[in-house]
């Protein structure tokens, strides 16, 4: 009767009451690390890269609420559920993995994109850490649908309009019905100023949520954007590396909110690097409510649509570089900058090539100024290079030029720049004007710890 008690009491509860026991809920799980780390393991240490001021404040975007929730999908008592709900008239764009081992629910969020869907019902994203519901045969899609079709009952849209991702490990049935059972407590937590639990929620092996906005003048009021994600670890290039969700209150098309995503990634998450192993689970979900009371955007040339997108790729570059930050066992950020190459694909090859080499990120991680190992990466690459026309910088110290080590080099000098925990490492190869930039971290023996104990 007791028990009959409390579940009565609880659907009579009021918005206001289930927020505050959401929020009481979620307090209970930082006590035992649940954010972060499941009970009983060790906690993973803040990354030394993370961002100095924590998470940032981010502006309310007109048109989103959000909620998360502890569903124990893989840990009991970790918060590991978030719920977004988008107002309607929301405009949605996404980028995805390439891997031809996707997970469900991206190829569910594919589809539910290219049949664009009625934008006038509003829209939802839900995603879950714990369990990546990625090589589950027809029972990930069935999954996929059980959890949005739940939320698209509580929230009254149709299911065309709810979006899902899945992040943890690969290959387990994805507990559906533990995260279907927390949707109207999710309903009833959902705030306007809830988008740092959400992105916690998310978090696997990061050791830092992630978040980044920014914010221009439109015409007729200020357009607002805001974004988190979550990426450590299996990060490589191979579109959006990671879970990013991004909200904006501009008035804008899903057709040109696609086109600025869409050229905007190759030189943001697809430039990134933590260990060149590409996700089965890779989504970016843009949306823009259009809340703002600044006019449309409508004329892609025109001076604020310019600035819309500089700003968007600003957070999504910043979002990016967090996430090389919180590489799993990363102690040092390298930026790898490549000039002078014959083409622009070339330049790409001989910055992954660098940015990918693992004895060109034990020799960081090692605070070896072994530059002879850029050499190396550049000959693998693949990309037309002479040893005759090459020039080797670390930050602004020239090591080598014209195939042969600098008269003047200083080995001291190097070294000590080598004990910096952000880098650059400088490549001209001296055959034309296409240039790449890449980011990377060091690869140390955390690394190994984290994957070594991934499952367990």
């Amino acid at each position: 009767m007791a028990k009959k008690d409390k579940k009565d009491g609880d659907k009579k509860d009021g918005p206001k009451l289930r927020k505050l026991k959401a929020k009481v809920a979620k307090l209970k799980s930082k006590l035992v690390g649940g954010d972060a780390t499941p009970a009983g393991k060790k906690p993973l240490a803040v990354s030394p890269l993370a961002p100095k001021g924590g998470f940032p404040t981010l502006p309310i975007i007109g048109g989103v609420e959000f909620a998360a929730a502890a569903a124990g999908v893989r840990y009991a008592g970790r918060t590991d559920v978030m719920l977004a709900r988008l107002a309607p008239g929301t405009a949605v764009a996404g980028a995805f993995t390439r891997s031809s081992t996707r997970a469900a629910c991206v190829l569910d969020c594919q589809a539910k994109l290219a049949s664009g869907g009625n934008a006038e019902a509003g829209a939802a994203i839900v995603v879950n850490s714990g369990n990546a519901n990625a090589f589950t045969g027809a029972d990930g899609q069935n999954a996929v649908d059980r959890v949005t079709g739940a939320v698209a009952e509580a929230l009254g849209l149709p299911p065309t309009r709810v979006f899902s991702s899945s992040t943890g490990v690969i290959g387990e049935p994805l507990p559906w019905d533990r995260i279907a059972a927390k949707i109207d407590e999710l309903k009833g937590a959902l705030d306007d100023e809830g988008i740092e639990d959400a992105a916690r929620a998310i978090m696997t092996t990061d050791t830092f949520p992630k978040g980044a906005s920014a914010e221009i003048e439109g015409e007729g009021g200020p357009i607002r954007i805001a974004g988190i994600a979550k990426g450590s670890g299996m990060v490589a290039p191979d579109m959006a590396t990671m879970l990013v969700y991004i909200f904006t209150d501009a008035k804008i098309s899903a057709k040109n909110l696609q086109k600025i995503l869409s050229r905007n990634m190759d030189s943001t998450f697809n430039a990134i690097t933590v260990d060149s192993d590409t996700s089965t689970s890779d989504a970016l979900i843009l949306a823009a409510t259009g809340a703002s009371a600044a006019a449309e955007i409508s004329d892609l040339r025109s001076r604020v649509a310019k600035e819309f997108e500089a700003a968007l790729r600003g957070v999504m570059l910043d979002l990016a570089q967090q996430v090389v930050r919180d590489g799993e066992g990363a102690t040092k950020f390298v930026e790898v900058q490549v000039t002078g190459a014959e083409t622009a694909e070339d330049a790409k090859r001989v910055a992954f090539a660098i940015a990918n080499s693992p004895l060109v990120k034990t020799a960081i991680a090692g605070q070896d100024a072994n530059w002879g190992r850029v050499v190396m990466a550049v000959g693998k690459s693949g990309a037309k290079a002479d040893r005759d026309l090459l020039a080797i910088r670390f930050g602004d110290i020239l090591v080598a030029d014209k195939g042969w080590r600098v008269p003047d080099y200083s080995e001291a000098m190097t070294s000590a720049y080598m004990k910096g925990d952000e880098l650059v490492i400088g490549v001209d190869l001296g055959l034309g004007k296409a240039a790449y930039t890449a980011w990377t971290c060091d690869l140390t023996h955390g690394y190994i710890d984290i994957n070594a104990d991934y499952r367990s």
